[in-house]
């Protein structure tokens, strides 16, 4: 792995981990939040199917099994090291642990210690990043769950024994970018030529949202992708730069392109690109094959 550690899912608690936690134990019963709130937890098996649903909604996702893992791997780390997730998003919406894994090119060129409890035997920043983004993405599943009664919702879907199993009635509602992501994942040179995916299989964080595809081009610059459903207009636009902006002051050599994917764009997206040299439109259709239903 990159952190240079055991590859192997930890056995912790909270139901991250592939494997089953040593306990199902939980802190207080009350959380005393901003302002001395009292915010309410969430009952254990509440939150242990909470949990599960979270490696559901991963799943609905499309993201490759190895991805799903590696991302339940790495908030579990996060919590082993820092505590419970929860407990950081209901105090702070986990600001405060996302500082400690924020480690900027200063601070590597700068040699500064690893600001966080986890250790990490290879590259700071690139480790630090990785489990930032798994937090972030945490924090994305977090907010699209509602609570109904004593089962949570996502994404309108009550989440029952039959919903955790059922991959099917989840991926019906997955939409139209993200079956473009997965389809490009399976072969980024849809797009061009000798690209290269970097960001583990899962979108990238940086301060403006979250990067479709992050990828690399045959010169080695960092290549920006966001993906649009239907026609494309000049806010996808100032996204994707906002994007490239937030990557070239992560990278070290600052260089950064950008594509953007949509089945269209307007007059008001092409203008604004034609005065963007490092940003480029790409238009994708859609073909439907029809079968006979009785074979």
């Amino acid at each position: 792995t990159k952190e240079g550690t055991d590859s192997r899912v930890s056995r912790q608690g909270d139901y991250f981990g592939v494997l089953e936690p040593d306990d199902g134990k939980l802190s207080s019963p009350v959380l005393r939040g901003v302002g001395s709130r009292e915010v309410p937890r969430l009952p254990g098996e509440q939150e242990k199917r909470m949990r599960e649903g979270y490696r559901e909604w991963l799943v609905g996702q499309k993201y490759q099994s190895n991805t799903v893992a590696a991302q339940l791997h790495r908030a579990g780390r996060v919590e082993k090291c820092h505590g419970n997730l929860d407990e950081h998003f209901r105090n702070d919406r986990m600001a405060n642990l996302i500082g400690l894994l924020t480690y900027t090119t200063d601070d590597k060129r700068r040699n500064r210690p690893n600001p966080s409890k986890i250790e990490i035997n290879g590259d700071i920043r690139d480790s630090l990043s990785s489990y930032r983004d798994a937090v972030k993405r945490y924090i994305k599943f977090l907010d699209s769950v509602e609570i109904n009664g004593d089962l949570p919702v996502i994404n309108g879907i009550q989440v029952t024994g039959d919903t955790l199993t059922d991959k099917e009635e989840i991926g019906q509602r997955i939409g139209l970018e993200r079956d473009l992501q997965a389809a490009l994942r399976i072969n980024i040179s849809q797009i061009e030529s000798g690209l290269t995916i970097i960001d583990d299989g899962a979108e990238r964080s940086v301060d403006s949202g979250f990067i479709d595809i992050t990828a690399r081009d045959t010169t080695g610059i960092t290549v920006v992708i966001e993906l649009k459903a239907g026609t494309a207009g000049q806010r996808a636009v100032a996204q994707i730069l906002s994007y490239m902006g937030d990557v070239s002051t992560e990278e070290e050599n600052g260089n950064v392109r950008g594509i953007l994917v949509a089945s269209d764009f307007d007059s008001k997206a092409k203008a604004a690109t034609r005065m963007v040299p490092t940003l480029i439109l790409r238009k994708y259709s859609v073909r439907f094959t029809f079968y006979d239903g009785q074979n």
